[in-house]
């Protein structure tokens, strides 16, 4: 039996082979450092917890819910939007939930592509950026990920050279895996360009709430006055109130996309469980304490892995958000490319990251580091890294330098 057409289209899951090798040695009984996935540890609020437990089981909430969430939901979101960023939304027709914002891209995609249109998304990027348009028949021409002016020309050649027109552009900023964070003014050019060239611009906000200069909050795209002609935005409560598990994101901006995209979710499913969304509105209209300890705990960790890292021999660019570091792979070993050096690195130290290939071509240089443990296991990590860079060359004599992944 030949593979289904859509399946061919996907490429083999990076992340899957190092997966493997950490479960094979924690069966052996090593003790493995993962800074592989970015799995939040945290908790989730202890009243978003209570929230949760006081509606389940009460009448009716065991029903099927709402597609688009309750309406108690996208009220909040959209008080959240106008609190966080000043930009007023309709909780009816400009706010949409989603199950997680990965569901949201992914069903986004299939809501507004058809077979072999092109769409612009950066390189590297978070897997569903390209790969939702993907399987949704599209085709994915790579742009530039680091939102710099240098970016725009690259955009412009894109377009230009890309048979038939695109009809998307994405971005991500906080950046999943870079890290890079965009400016309002870097925001005003890219949303002047959707519009010049008649592009739908998605764009994935999900790591709004995680950064470490309390004077600089990432900003939305839809900050810019206009944005909202062209644009939707993707964010989740994962990452801000440790809800990764709970499955509970939003799509919010242009009324006819949102409209789109809640037809096909009708079509698809029914909405999260009701009261995890009741929680979840607990979550946005609730006390902010939480995600200031939550953005408190990932600083003090990044300060970890950016001293400790240093002192074994590694030395990381220091992320100004996200939950992630994009580190260069040591010179010695960058001809091994990302996959290959990160097995390497699982094997001689006990420490699990991600290869920067999962991310895109352009990322095979790089591995991405996840804030997911705490500072103590941090600096372990730091100290098996060390020993394993201070027996390299005693040990790896016989490695071969293989072929990079591709």
């Amino acid at each position: 039996m030949t593979d289904f057409h859509r399946i061919k289209r996907l490429p083999p899951y990076v992340f899957e082979q190092v997966n493997r090798i950490k479960a094979a040695a924690r069966a052996r009984g090593a003790d493995i450092i993962d800074l592989g996935m970015g799995n939040p540890d945290l908790d989730a609020p202890r009243h978003v917890i209570e929230k949760l437990v006081e509606t389940a089981g009460k009448p009716r909430t065991d029903r099927y819910s709402a597609s688009k969430g309750i309406a108690g939901l996208r009220r909040a979101q959209a008080g959240y939007y106008q609190r966080r960023f000043g930009v007023s939304l309709n909780p009816d027709t400009q706010v949409v939930a989603t199950l997680g914002s990965k569901e949201g891209f992914a069903n986004m995609a299939q809501a507004i592509t058809a077979p072999g249109d092109v769409v612009l998304v950066p390189n590297p990027s978070y897997p569903i950026h390209a790969f939702g348009f993907l399987m949704a028949g599209g085709v994915i021409r790579s742009v530039p990920a680091e939102p710099t002016p240098a970016m725009f020309p690259a955009l412009e050649k894109a377009v230009v050279h890309s048979i038939p027109k695109p009809v998307a552009l994405v971005v991500c900023y906080p950046s999943n895996p870079t890290a890079y964070v965009a400016s309002l003014d870097f925001y005003r050019d890219l949303v002047a360009f959707a519009k010049k060239h008649e592009l739908i611009l998605l764009s994935d906000l999900a790591y709004a709430e995680v950064y470490f200069d309390e004077n600089n909050p990432p900003p939305s795209v839809l900050q810019v006055p206009g944005a909202i002609d062209c644009t939707v935005e993707f964010t989740s409560l994962s990452k801000t109130f440790s809800m990764a598990g709970w499955r509970m994101g939003f799509a919010v901006g242009n009324e006819r996309l949102l409209a789109a995209l809640t037809r096909v979710k009708s079509y698809l499913d029914y909405g999260a469980f009701t009261p995890i969304q009741v929680a979840a509105t607990a979550a946005l209209n609730g006390p902010d304490d939480c995600i200031k300890e939550m953005r408190a705990t990932y600083k003090k960790r990044r300060d970890a892995l950016i001293e400790s890292f240093g002192k074994a021999g590694w030395k990381l660019p220091t992320p100004e958000a996200s939950m992630f570091a994009w580190v260069p792979i040591p010179e010695k070993f960058r001809e091994l490319g990302s996959l290959e050096f990160s097995k390497l690195l699982l094997e001689k130290s006990d420490v699990a990251v991600a290869p920067g290939i999962g991310f895109g071509e352009h990322g095979d240089d790089y591995v991405r580091i996840a804030l997911v443990e705490n500072e103590q296991r941090i600096r372990q990590a730091a100290r098996n890294v060390r020993r394993f860079f201070d027996n390299a060359d005693r040990t790896l004599h016989n490695v071969v330098p293989m072929q990079k992944a591709v």
